[in-house]
């Protein structure tokens, strides 16, 4: 993706993210502030029904913050492969006018979406700094775990928006597959909640890359002692690193189905 340094499609890249951006909310009365409201709406909702109705908690004062912050990054995660899956066929005439990377396309789609997720770590710190959270050197390590979970989304999104030029189902497909995944990793409830049913089901578990770089974020930014990883629960490195070969293993399989089917996306729509 070289030609993305390419001073023109750096222009096309900038104005398509703030074009998405725009339209995003655009007739919206609340506008941008839906970027903070909808996961602190959807965490009111998991906190009630989760934790204080279901008792789903790890016992630490850092719990409701550490739910917050796996909604917001389960939100951009089902955002940035949602949008990313539409972005080829909502973008269709621009395709037809301009001659330039189609990748270029699926990224500033995606771009709107982290955006989202950078205001919404804002909330997640302050939120954290009223509670009391004691914040580490480690939480320098958080972007690594975040650039991680959008290289994943970006593989996925290539793969989803290429199928999505001839196979338009592949949306509800997408939609099911998400919310099977939602409840299969430790998002709304803790990983030491599945521990003590099963310990083999917690590691393969955390073999999720969605569930890994989370949990990654989670233990960097906000509850380093009490967070459990991939690293602390299989106890073998060299297991420990599948999730993240998987992560390279999506990104190169998005990468070349998506430029091997660029060429023809123009006909098929």
């Amino acid at each position: 993706m070289q030609e993305l340094f390419n001073k023109r499609n750096r222009v096309i890249l900038l104005e398509l993210v703030k074009t998405d951006f725009k339209l995003r909310y655009q007739g919206s009365f609340l506008g941008i502030l839906w970027s903070v409201l909808k996961p602190l709406l959807l965490f009111l909702v998991m906190y009630l029904v989760f934790v204080k109705f279901l008792k789903f908690t790890d016992g630490t004062k850092t719990y409701p913050i550490v739910l917050l912050l796996g909604i917001a990054l389960w939100g951009f995660f089902t955002e940035a492969t949602s949008v990313g899956m539409n972005a080829i066929v909502s973008r269709g005439d621009l395709l037809r006018k301009i001659n330039f990377p189609k990748y270029i396309i699926i990224i500033s789609s995606m771009s709107s979406a982290l955006i989202s997720l950078s205001i919404n770590l804002i909330v997640v710190l302050i939120f954290g700094l009223i509670s009391g959270v004691d914040f580490t050197w480690k939480v320098l390590l958080a972007p690594f775990s975040i650039i991680q979970l959008f290289i994943l989304a970006m593989g996925v999104s290539l793969i989803l928006s290429t199928l999505y030029v001839k196979f338009r189902d592949i949306s509800h497909i997408w939609d099911v597959i998400l919310q099977i995944c939602f409840y299969s990793i430790p998002i709304i409830y803790p990983l030491s909640l599945v521990s003590n049913f099963h310990p083999g089901v917690a590691k393969v578990m955390m073999l999720n890359p969605i569930a890994q770089s989370i949990q990654d974020v989670r233990y960097s930014l906000i509850a380093p002692q009490t967070t459990p990883t991939t690293w602390s629960t299989v106890n073998n490195i060299w297991i420990s690193l599948i999730p993240i070969v998987l992560t390279v293993v999506v990104v190169i399989i998005g990468v070349v189905y998506f430029r091997k089917s660029s060429k023809t996306f123009a006909e098929n729509m």
